[in-house]
């Protein structure tokens, strides 16, 4: 079987690291900072809205192509490649405003840990049952 769902979001989410990572690139141009965030606030915080997305994306990715993989309905795939991708890109805008709006964060990380527990247990349990 040749993933067709997957790629879609795989596609979208590289699109999301690229303009997250420019956004990293140019302040870290503008403040003049090689390494580190050089106690440049804006700098750290556009580290670690990067960082974040680092940090859950591609495990969501893994179990969408697992879940995929093992023939999960077509349906069912786009709705968890849709909820990765919301989270991600709720939690970053929520993370990354001045000041930060909390409550897209907080929504953003519902909808990514929810999708990382559905896509889990349905992996799971597809290859035990």
């Amino acid at each position: 079987m040749i993933p067709t769902v997957t790629p879609i979001y795989a596609g979208i989410l590289a699109l999301l690291l690229v303009y997250l990572s420019f956004k990293v690139i140019f302040r870290r141009q503008s403040a003049k900072v090689s390494l580190g965030d050089g106690d440049d606030s804006m700098l750290n915080k556009r580290i670690r809205v990067h960082a974040n997305f680092v940090e859950y994306a591609p495990m969501g990715l893994i179990l969408l192509l697992m879940a995929e993989l093992q023939g999960a309905p077509i349906w069912i795939c786009h709705i968890l490649g849709i909820m990765l991708v919301a989270g991600r890109v709720m939690h970053a805008h929520g993370l990354a405003a001045q000041p930060q709006i909390v409550p897209l964060r907080k929504n953003g990380m519902i909808i990514t840990f929810a999708m990382l527990t559905f896509a889990a247990l349905a992996n799971i349990g597809h290859a035990i049952f």
